[in-house]
């Protein structure tokens, strides 16, 4: 007597499955990526500004949009939407926004930024 083979592998259906799978975090992982690249940009900025900006609250907006026209590609907050505080001697800028990506038409992805001066 023989004995039935041991047929290993992956069928047609397993593997449509995990392609699917794996396209659509490779589509997510490239819709996000842009959007991290800005928020670790704009972190940077309010750090700069916030250390060598200004003393008043004008003057640290204005040196904000001053960083803000020469980096490429920060749209998501403008000096008006900076929260600027003084905490003892040092200064505190704030920020938070909401950017809203479209993975695929109708369903969009919400990620919500903040933070803060250090």
């Amino acid at each position: 007597m023989s004995s039935p083979r041991v047929h290993r592998g992956i069928t047609l259906i397993g593997l449509l499955f995990w392609a699917v799978l794996l396209c659509s975090a490779a589509l997510v992982v490239m819709k996000v990526i842009p959007a991290l690249t800005e928020y670790r940009t704009i972190v940077s900025m309010v750090n700069k500004v916030a250390k060598e900006g200004g003393s008043t609250v004008p003057e640290i907006r204005a040196a904000f949009e001053r960083a803000r026209q020469i980096e490429y590609g920060v749209t998501a907050v403008t000096g008006r939407d900076l929260e600027i505080t003084k905490e003892g001697e040092q200064i505190v800028v704030r920020f938070a926004y909401d950017k809203e990506i479209e993975l695929i038409s109708p369903v969009f992805l919400l990620i919500k930024f903040e933070g803060q001066s250090k």
